[in-house]
């Protein structure tokens, strides 16, 4: 249905997935960022009469309304934070107390933020979504967040960026400005572009997944670089160096039949880890985030509490011993 000012339901609904990535980028939590998208949608809705596509685009028009419910939204929140990026993390077999949800930087998957036929375009969108890059923006002031998002993730012009925050091109540039500084001064360390096409990338994945399973230490120890970073958040808590890692994951009796099912994780390969009930099935315990550096794994995050997510991963909710998955 069209309305007077040209905008069809259609039209609003096309945008989720943008919309999406975006409330994703300036918020870090799946939770807040379906709150956010809804809302602008029902918003953008309510007033789709009022468009006029005289004056701007249908893109700045709807990002106008999201950037108002997000800025919304982080006016009473806390910068949220990966637990390798938290200085008081605790190292040791002690996992501590876990922390609010609201903590931490939540994780996505791709078929929710990454929307675009153009190899070019996914390859900026898989960057882009990178949990360590999500957790880097959480150190922007919201504005400053979303200008930089608008700016130089979404390559809205100047102008256009100006009319979504309701300010002026001048303001817009010396927000980006300062946006960047402060993005450059909290850059995370480099990590080896993401490829699924990546013959050498799938064989280091395939070979952690099976050492992985068989508790192999020598493999496990083998596939990731030394200085290696594991973390499980809600817990403060990390763990690192590969040979430590490798101890801790090989020798762990609650991984005993634990299998791993490829899955893809904020632009980076992830995996739905299933753990053995009764009766010979498995079930979701919880997403694990991989990102690889100079040809091996360098972070492992398992994110804890997340297996009731596994269907919107395109994860199986359970498996049968020795079941093969095709993801």
């Amino acid at each position: 249905m069209r309305a007077r000012g040209g905008v069809a339901i259609e039209d609003l609904e096309a945008l989720r997935v943008p919309l999406t990535g975006y409330c994703y980028r300036l918020l870090g939590s799946s939770a807040d960022t379906d709150d956010a998208v809804q809302e602008t949608l029902i918003r953008a809705s309510a007033k789709r009469d009022q468009y006029d596509p005289g004056r701007a685009r249908l893109s700045t028009w709807v990002h106008r309304n999201a950037t108002n419910v997000c800025i919304d939204m982080l006016r009473a929140a806390k910068r949220r934070a990966l637990v390798v990026d938290v200085a008081s993390a605790t190292r040791g077999p002690d996992l501590g107390a876990p922390l609010p949800p609201e903590t931490w930087v939540e994780p996505m998957p791709d078929s929710r933020l990454i929307d675009g036929q153009n190899p070019d375009d996914v390859v900026l969108a898989r960057e882009s979504v990178r949990l360590a890059f999500i957790a880097a923006l959480q150190h922007l002031a919201p504005r400053q967040r979303a200008v930089l998002v608008l700016r130089d993730v979404l390559v809205f012009t100047a102008q256009e960026t100006a009319e979504i925050l309701g300010t002026t091109v001048p303001a817009v540039n010396s927000a980006l400005q300062r946006a960047r500084a402060t993005l450059a001064a909290n850059r995370p360390d480099p990590f080896d572009l993401y490829d699924p096409d990546d013959a050498a990338q799938r064989d280091l994945l395939r070979r952690y997944v099976a050492a992985f399973e068989s508790h192999d230490i020598a493999g496990l120890t083998a596939v990731m670089r030394e200085d290696a970073v594991a973390s499980m958040p809600p817990f403060p808590w990390r763990m690192d160096g590969a040979r430590t890692i490798a101890a801790l994951a090989g020798s762990s009796d609650s991984c005993a039949g634990a299998r791993l099912v490829p899955c893809r994780i904020n632009g980076a390969p992830g995996f739905g880890q299933y753990r053995p009930g009764d009766g010979g099935v498995l079930h979701p315990f919880a997403l694990v985030s991989v990102d690889i550096r100079d040809g091996r794994l360098t972070q492992m995050i398992t994110f804890l509490g997340t297996q009731g997510r596994f269907a919107e991963f395109g994860l199986p909710a359970s498996l049968r011993a020795g079941e093969e998955v095709t993801v």
